[in-house]
């Protein structure tokens, strides 16, 4: 007979956000029971998945950082043991650590109105019920990745490698690369990978926007220093709400000042081709380098730029259409991520399926029609973790309510016909690839996302739980 467990809440995943998940529920909902189940074998997520050379943040620590639980390193952006030894460190002191389940994977999650309650089924049969449901696994496929069809590349004679199924221990040292690719994870790359293979060039269809910032930020650790850790985080928080209202204001601006620093950093290998993207800053992330290392592998003619598209393949290299050929030992496909919802679990209310895109996101952490859920999704604009922080924050004070109340369910309702658009207003490809198997916003709150730290902190921390979108019973 498989196991059957009975507990209050589940979290699912143990990256970032079911860390920040479980500290809020033991933190502000004391009384219930809980368990965090995470299909890998480690705590990390992302961290724990991900292998690649030179893998780091893309966002500052301050902010990517707990808010009760400050990041305490010097470095503002950290490489990946940096990252598992704080996201450990956090799980240990506050007891999390014995709340997790590894190597549980949840295949389907039934809610059953009469029952008021969830039922997780796993791979392996066993199941477990809760009142409340947190899904902390992501937004992107474990198992899958992005990559194009390359028509002719079993021609190729050497290594072609996802960054998403790096092999361990795998050794490039003397060899020519080329990645395919030029968003974060080429960009992390390139350098990474140069200082020890005998070149690295990253051929790319078209420009990313890049900007140099120093891995170690004298301000923020100025400010830190002098009124703790929570100035350095505001710092972060306001300049980057700062620099993301300008790009968005003044594109031609941004987009001219962005440009300098590369030419500033380049000099006379700076070619316009390769820094020359067809659309605005921040209608796609813009990609950082510390200490401007993407930059410097360019200078040292360890690593070079391709703008152009593939022809075909060749055994020892790329034909591009410019009729140029890359000489390479190794191919990284740095091609992007497939999204996937819900971490892939069937969901299903009373009997009935729920496609994701049937749903609409309420206040950014519920679905439409869906009980007792909240949703981790972070911000596309500023660190992940600020976002989810407040969304835990905000899911306590809900379960508080309903408990006060004496209600066992509560869910978001359309009540009024609305007004679509797509969740993630980003052109990404991974974004644009997956629109049909995301939830919807819509035009007016509160069905639409802010992306705006303070907004959100008011309309979550601040504001009542109850409101005419929301339906208890």
């Amino acid at each position: 007979m498989n196991n059957i467990e009975h507990l209050d809440a589940i979290v699912i995943g143990a990256g970032i956000s079911g860390i920040s998940a479980a500290y809020h529920l033991q933190k502000h909902c004391p009384t219930k029971r809980y368990k965090v189940l995470e299909k890998r074998a480690n705590l990390g997520g992302t961290w724990d998945l991900f292998n690649y050379p030179g893998i780091r943040s893309d966002s500052d620590m301050y902010t990517f950082g707990f808010s009760f639980r400050h990041w305490e390193d010097d470095s503002s952006i950290a490489e990946k043991g940096k990252i598992l030894n704080y996201l450990g460190e956090t799980a240990k002191q506050f007891g999390i650590d014995k709340r997790i389940d590894y190597e549980v994977e949840v295949r389907k999650a039934s809610w059953d109105s009469n029952e008021n309650r969830w039922t997780l089924t796993t791979r392996t049969g066993d199941q477990y019920c809760c009142q409340y449901l947190f899904m902390c696994s992501g937004y992107y496929n474990y198992e899958q990745a992005h990559t194009p069809e390359f028509d002719g590349i079993e021609r190729f004679n050497g290594d072609v490698i996802h960054p998403q199924f790096w092999p361990k221990d795998f050794d490039y040292s003397g060899k020519k690369v080329v990645v395919i690719g030029s968003g974060a994870t080429a960009i992390t790359l390139v350098p990474a990978m140069a200082d020890t293979a005998e070149h690295v060039t990253m051929l790319q269809r078209s420009p990313t926007y890049m900007g140099a910032k120093p891995a170690v930020d004298p301000i923020a650790n100025r400010l830190g220093s002098l009124f703790g850790r929570w100035a350095a985080r505001w710092w972060f928080i306001l300049s980057t709400m700062f620099i993301f209202a300008f790009c968005k204001l003044f594109p031609s601006k941004a987009k001219r000042v962005m440009k300098q620093e590369i030419k500033d950093l380049l000099g006379d290998k700076f070619d316009d081709k390769h820094f020359t993207p067809t659309y605005d800053p921040w209608d796609q992330r813009v990609c950082l380098c510390p200490d401007g290392d993407f930059f410097d592998a360019l200078n040292d003619e360890k690593a070079s730029i391709e703008t152009d598209t593939i022809d075909g393949f060749e055994v020892d290299g790329i034909r591009l259409n410019s009729g140029k050929k890359l000489d390479a030992d190794v191919i990284v496909t740095a091609t992007g991520l497939k999204i996937q919802f819900f971490g892939g679990m069937d969901i299903v209310i009373d009997e009935q399926p729920l496609r994701p895109n049937d749903a609409y996101v309420y206040k950014g952490m519920m679905l439409s029609d869906v009980p007792n859920t909240f949703l981790a999704v972070g911000y596309t604009n500023a660190s992940w973790t600020l976002k989810v922080d407040l969304t835990h924050r905000y899911a306590t004070r809900l379960i508080n309510y309903m408990d006060k109340n004496g209600y066992q369910q509560g869910k978001p309702k359309v009540k009024k016909e609305m007004h679509d658009i797509p969740l993630l207003n980003l052109s990404s490809g991974y974004i644009q690839r997956s629109i049909e198997e995301l939830p919807k916003q819509a035009s007016r709150k509160p069905w639409r996302l802010n992306q705006n730290y303070i907004l959100d902190t008011i309309a979550l921390k601040y504001s009542p739980v109850t409101d005419q979108e929301m339906e208890f019973l």
